[in-house]
């Protein structure tokens, strides 16, 4: 049996909803990836019809489908790390399940992704949110919920950092070996780490920017990146939520509604004068080159 060549980038995974707009979801990711110095490669779970003014409809990938996916990638390479996005349903979260027992990745990043920050449509329903609370987040090496997210995994209200801290030590009782609560929805940008022994704080500014589309899957997707290279946890988070911050305050707009992350603003360039080129010189001859005559 051949086995699959290394790549000299950590392979990371996706498994998430497509967006058109390529805030969110698997776009999201991949340059997130991309942006931390991993390979991205990706699994379908839904195409959705959404703009950055909010989704319309979402079309979910047949489980059968999602799992042939999962199971052609995984026989072709080497993943080192997981990010799962949104899901849909049961259907499509079982198959993610048994992928994951089956490939037995080290590195796997969960944020349970059940409605839409603009618009507010449902992305997951009630009985693959319940199958995703009892058994896909024991597969998980951090599972990244929004309060939101964490109030209807746990049926509960959540309206201040102690209710977070709650909210975590709940998640990792019901199965999950660590928790982050996003706390990008609360008054202060605080996110809550719980592995289990103590509970953390990650602290920082709330920048004032509407062109937050995507912000949790990019922080989820930079979490994965980091877990990649071969970094604790703890360091993960912190530099994840770093990363996020700057690429928020970065971020411009690209349409009428919330706009995306800048996930490329640590190589961005600033753009030529009108009317300029940057030609290639490597290999032209001479004849070809600015400038040389024949």
């Amino acid at each position: 049996m051949s086995h699959p060549a290394t790549s000299p980038l950590p392979i990371v995974l996706t498994i998430a909803g497509f967006d058109p707009s390529c805030g969110a979801g698997i776009a999201a990711d991949l340059k997130t990836f991309a942006a931390h110095n991993c390979y991205g490669i990706a699994a379908v779970t839904a195409l959705t019809v959404q703009s950055t003014q909010g989704v319309r409809s979402t079309h979910l990938t047949p489980a059968a489908t999602l799992r042939a996916q999962l199971d052609a990638l995984a026989e072709d390479m080497t993943i080192v790390a997981v990010k799962i996005g949104m899901l849909g349903n049961k259907a499509n979260a079982a198959a993610v399940a048994e992928f994951l027992d089956k490939a037995q990745i080290a590195n796997v990043v969960l944020d349970p992704v059940a409605r839409a920050q603009a618009g507010g449509a449902e992305l997951m329903d009630a009985s693959g949110l319940k199958y995703l609370r009892e058994e896909l987040m024991k597969h998980a090496t951090v599972v990244t919920p929004n309060v939101p997210e964490a109030e209807a995994l746990l049926g509960v209200e959540i309206k201040d950092l102690a209710a977070m801290e709650a909210a975590a030590r709940k998640l990792v009782e019901l199965g999950a070996r660590a928790v982050v609560v996003k706390g990008g929805h609360m008054e202060k940008a605080i996110d809550v780490l719980f592995e289990g022994s103590e509970v953390l704080h990650f602290g920082g500014d709330k920048v004032k920017s509407p062109n937050t589309h995507g912000s949790g899957c990019t922080f989820a997707s930079a979490i994965t990146a980091q877990l990649a290279t071969g970094r604790a946890l703890r360091e993960s988070v912190l530099l994840a939520k770093a990363y996020v911050t700057k690429a928020i305050e970065r971020s411009y707009a690209v349409g009428k509604g919330p706009g995306p992350l800048n996930h490329f603003y640590r190589i961005q360039q600033e753009p030529q004068p009108r009317g300029t080129h940057e030609l290639p010189t490597h290999g032209m001859h001479p004849a070809a080159e600015p400038g040389v005559r024949g």
